[in-house]
């Protein structure tokens, strides 16, 4: 009887409010009829229910949802505040952080080496960065490196949450490590981007942001989609949730830093002057869902071709036959070079999806395209709490999505 009233004013303190009429923070972009999409207006209006349920656990101040079914945008929306100090409203065409879905952008820029020549993803990663050879780690290709079996999963050392700023030094820490079994699957949520980031410079000699500008953006029509770079107009982090200290100790275990730090970390103007090619390209959720539309359509956009269709086939082959328990996250993943897989039953992606491919951000933020559904889509969150009552929203949004598009 104690608790309870306990839990509760700590849900309170760290909600963020919510008023009674969401129309006033409600953005709508550019739909077409559902029907159009081989949708019903209320399958739509179903999915959109369920989302406005997700922003009323107040576990974010701003959600953006796009989806696309056989290649037609059915919803595009906003809800809540880009900044909510300021009260700025946040639109579709806000850019959010993908946080971690940046992985799979960092990884089709490897693959489209691959495609050209340039590299082999079963190459080792010294022979592109022969520093990276030290302590035992000759052996570790871009390959292990895309599927998380590199033995890196975080510096061996303790580091300052600054040195994200510093991406020379967390490079030179990363040649230095000692790392754990090779091959083992330990969720790599930071350090490994840093390594195929500089693979993909060394390769191209080129900034990792003017590859991704070359390769993807201008050829898919990107207004931002970019690695940090963006301004003032950017969403802003809020940290939400139950404040755990169990929370922070899983936090500093996957990713290197309390919920507290990480936020305080990316809200820093100064994180928008450096690139981190597995955690801050900022996109709006039309734009990222673009992004695997294309992926999903075999790597081509509106009759031009970004990769070939067998590049996107093997970017989305199983490192695995089976889920393997994650030593990072200690839960059971598969994983591709590239992306988060699916599962027959309760997956990332939501219930029965097994070929569904995309990636989770830091941390109710989903970038994925599902061939079973035509489907694409990415619901960008800007509340960073990992316990809290969103969860059950969460999966009942999941559920509803894929139910009716799953039905139609």
């Amino acid at each position: 009887m104690v608790l309870r009233p306990r839990l509760s004013r700590l849900l309170c303190e760290t909600r963020t409010p919510i008023p009674r009429d969401l129309d006033r923070l409600t953005g709508i972009g550019t739909e077409v009829p559902a029907g159009e999409a081989g949708l019903a207006d209320t399958d739509v209006a179903a999915i959109w229910k369920a989302t406005r349920r997700l922003y009323r656990t107040g576990m974010s101040p701003g959600i953006a949802l796009c989806l696309r079914r056989n290649g037609q945008v059915i919803l595009d929306r906003t809800l809540g505040y880009a900044d909510p100090v300021s009260e700025r409203l946040l639109t579709p065409d806000t850019p959010v952080c993908l946080f971690s879905a940046s992985k799979s952008i960092t990884a089709m820029l490897v693959h489209h080496l691959a495609e050209t020549g340039r590299l082999n993803l079963d190459d080792p990663v010294s022979r592109y960065l022969p520093d990276y050879g030290r302590q035992g780690k000759h052996r570790t290709t871009l390959r292990h490196m895309l599927t998380h079996r590199a033995g890196i999963p975080r510096p061996d050392r303790p580091v300052d949450p600054d040195i994200l700023y510093r991406p020379d030094d967390i490079l030179d820490i990363l040649c230095r490590a000692r790392p754990s079994t090779l091959g083992t699957q330990a969720y790599h949520a930071i350090t490994a981007g840093f390594v195929l980031g500089a693979v993909v410079e060394k390769v191209t000699g080129e900034p990792l942001n003017a590859t991704l500008d070359r390769v993807v953006r201008q050829p898919l029509g990107m207004r931002y989609f970019t690695f940090g770079a963006t301004g003032p107009e950017r969403a802003r982090d809020m940290t939400t949730g139950v404040p755990l200290k169990l929370v922070d100790l899983f936090l500093n275990h996957a990713v290197g830093g309390t919920l507290d730090e990480v936020v305080r970390v990316t809200n820093d103007d100064r994180f928008q002057d450096v690139t981190v090619p597995a955690g801050n390209l900022y996109a709006t959720a039309e734009e990222a869902g673009r992004f695997f539309q294309m992926l999903l359509d075999g790597g081509q956009w509106q009759g031009r071709r970004l990769f070939h269709p067998d590049t996107v086939a093997a970017a989305r082959a199983p490192a695995s036959r089976r889920p393997r328990l994650d030593r990072t996250l200690m839960l059971p993943l598969t994983f591709s070079p590239g992306f988060m897989l699916g599962n027959r039953g309760i997956g990332l992606f939501g219930p029965s999806a097994p070929r569904a491919f995309g990636h989770l951000g830091f941390i109710s933020i989903y970038c994925w395209a599902d061939p079973d559904r035509a489907l694409s889509g990415a619901l960008l969150t800007t509340g960073k709490g990992l316990i809290g009552p969103h969860l059950p929203a969460l999966l009942n949004l999941q559920y509803t999505i894929n139910r009716v598009t799953a039905a139609s």
